[in-house]
């Protein structure tokens, strides 16, 4: 995984915001999603280029839309 992924302290304080609008619920897929949107926002790589760690492309591309 790249170097620059949130460590968990700012992911909590992420969720915690997140969570407080009340259209997202804690799931571990969040994260990944999330760590998926700013990998390729990073790199500028295309959609389906996106590693598989991060979960289908066509997922995270998707919730970023």
């Amino acid at each position: 995984m790249p170097r620059l992924m949130l460590t968990d302290k700012r992911w909590q304080k992420l969720l915690q915001l997140m969570k407080s609008t009340g259209r997202i619920y804690n799931k571990p897929e969040h994260r990944m999603t999330f760590e998926g949107i700013l990998f390729r926002l990073r790199t500028g790589i295309p959609w389906r280029d996106l590693p598989t760690e991060f979960g289908s492309w066509s997922a995270v591309y998707r919730r970023f839309n």
